[in-house]
């Protein structure tokens, strides 16, 4: 079977995704291409850094302007494991990404298409393609199992503390 472009780069999205678990962060990753590069890459650091606004996307996005010297990224396009939430969304609006492809939709957070379309409403000056569910499963079970794990660990603290009283 032949991977797509976009499955392709999504999948390097997923690398990242799994970096973040690694560090104990929520499994989200992020790359930007341009002209068929990868010119930045990030993953969820909110627990590293202890920051409300180091989500994946946020992070690739100020790489990549960094990397260009410029915050116009016109003609670049993200790959992400997760329906940007609002705030990724306002980032992907004002930095111009031409294309959005996400993996795993979000239905409680996510703008682009999901719980709310800020990427294609056309009241704002800047819209962005969007190509949903590429390697939905994959993204999916990456976050479901996270969790998954979060709950069983969390659990089992509760009975060691309970056991201890």
């Amino acid at each position: 079977m032949e991977v797509s472009q976009d499955e392709f780069y999504m999948n390097e999205a997923i690398i990242e995704a799994k970096k973040a678990v690694e560090a104990g962060e929520v499994p989200i990753g992020a790359i930007i291409v341009l002209n068929g590069d990868i010119i930045a890459r990030a993953h969820n650091l909110r627990e590293t850094e202890q920051s409300s606004i180091a989500h994946a996307e946020v992070l690739a996005i100020n790489e990549a302007c960094k990397k260009l010297g410029t915050w116009r990224l016109e003609e670049a396009e993200l790959y992400v494991t997760l329906e940007p939430c609002p705030m990724c969304a306002g980032a992907i609006m004002l930095s111009r990404i031409k294309r959005v492809v996400y993996g795993a939709a979000d239905p409680k957070g996510g703008c682009a298409g999901t719980f709310m379309n800020l990427l294609q409403d056309e009241r704002f000056n800047h819209q962005s393609e969007v190509v949903t569910g590429i390697l939905n499963e994959e993204c999916s079970t990456l976050l479901s199992e996270f969790f998954r794990k979060l709950r069983e660990r969390k659990k089992q603290q509760k009975k060691m503390k309970n056991s201890l009283e």
